[in-house]
């Protein structure tokens, strides 16, 4: 079972970074791809990056790459987004989830955690 934990969200000037992070507390994230999504107010959920199982292939939004990485630590059971930057667009709540690979569409992913909030101010 993966049951995901974010955190690392927070209120920050424009320019500045973050690092999100989000636990799964099971025993099996080793096997699963996993993705970062976000939502802005009054808008859809969209991909924001995704990493394979072992960390060898990425994939990013056009307007994070180059700002955003994502990482893994599968011996912590973690994945990381580190965020520098930032800028008003990229606030919303952000979201990892697993799936089977390296999907950039949210439907093909099997689980979620709860989301932690970024905002980002001018």
């Amino acid at each position: 079972q993966v049951q995901l934990v974010e955190s690392g969200g927070g209120s920050v000037q424009a320019g500045d970074s973050l690092r999100l992070s989000c636990v799964d507390s099971g025993s099996t994230f080793g096997k699963y791809a996993m993705g970062w999504f976000r939502q802005a107010p009054g808008k859809e959920r969209e991909f924001v990056a995704t990493i394979s199982w072992n960390g060898g292939r990425t994939q990013y939004e056009d307007s994070v790459r180059g700002r955003f990485t994502v990482s893994r630590d599968n011996g912590k059971n973690t994945v990381f987004l580190q965020m520098n930057s930032l800028i008003p667009e990229d606030t919303g709540v952000y979201y990892c989830a697993a799936a089977a690979t390296t999907y950039t569409v949210q439907w093909r992913y099997d689980y979620w955690g709860q989301g932690t909030q970024v905002t980002v101010s001018a």
